[in-house]
């Protein structure tokens, strides 16, 4: 039969108990904009912002996007009442057009006050 040997116990350590961590306080950053901040929806407000108006295929050139991606993210702009879409055809073809309203033109700007105030909190960190 196989004889076992005994087994060593491992010598215990002393348990220190550890310091309660003081959290920094939280650096106060305002609230953005969500429906604005998600990317292809930012790219669609900016593109506008600085053009009178653009088709369906320029904004989905521009944002380097798919059809689906373009249109839901325009659908909630649109909701919002952040762009306008205008649908007609020429020379047979059907066209979308959109448009910044002044809605949406005060969020974007809205917006780009709220990240400016955080880039000034971060940086003065």
């Amino acid at each position: 039969m196989a004889r076992s040997l005994p087994q060593r116990r491992k010598p215990t350590k002393a348990v220190i108990p550890a310091r309660p961590r003081v959290p920094a306080p939280a650096l106060q950053l305002p609230e953005l904009d969500r429906l604005i901040h998600e990317r292809i929806r930012l790219g669609i407000v900016s593109a506008l912002a600085t053009n009178a108006s653009l088709s369906f295929n320029d904004l989905k050139r521009i944002l380097k996007t798919t059809d689906g991606n373009l249109s839901v993210h325009a659908r909630k702009l649109e909701e919002a009442e952040y762009i306008s879409c205008l649908k007609f055809f020429e020379a047979r073809v059907p066209r979308t057009e959109y448009r910044l309203t002044a809605a949406g033109r005060r969020a974007l700007s809205h917006y780009l006050d709220q990240m400016e105030h955080w880039i000034r909190l971060t940086r003065d960190q």
